[in-house]
């Protein structure tokens, strides 16, 4: 198999692996965007990171390692096997996972830094705690 298509093959597969991060987030699919002060970097760079960080994986600790491109069309064996494709998803998954937690930390932050000198109900506060990192920053702004 072409090295160029087994590349194809990991990138696009890590990629669904952000897809599936994106998808069980709680937020969905959302654009790209400022959110309070803090940047969300949205479902397209989410699944980007799982697909680079699939690919870095392969790379480095995969069948990859032993792709020389400065060879060209060398008569090289690649293996590419259901495992390599499996832990794809999963590392993308992961990676696309960092990401989503670095910017939920960033948004609770700001939640409670905007939620400091606000008086909440404790009702609203139960409220809160049952909805995702981005809309308990968007109830707090709002209250």
């Amino acid at each position: 198999m072409s090295p160029l298509v087994c590349m194809l093959l990991i990138i696009i597969v890590g990629g669904l692996g952000g897809a599936a991060n994106v998808a069980f987030s709680g937020d969905g699919f959302v654009k790209p965007r400022w959110e309070g002060g803090v940047w969300c970097p949205g479902a397209i760079a989410t699944i980007f990171i799982g697909a680079a960080s699939a690919l870095s994986s392969w790379a480095l600790y995969g069948s990859g390692v032993a792709i020389d491109l400065a060879q060209g069309n060398q008569n090289t064996q690649i293996s590419l096997r259901l495992s390599a494709l499996i832990g794809a998803f999963f590392v993308g998954a992961g990676g696309a996972r960092w990401l989503t937690n670095e910017t939920d930390k960033k948004l609770l932050a700001e939640s409670v830094r905007v939620a400091g000198p606000k008086k909440l109900t404790a009702e609203q506060c139960d409220d809160l705690v049952r909805r995702t990192p981005r809309k308990i920053l968007s109830a707090v702004l709002k209250a």
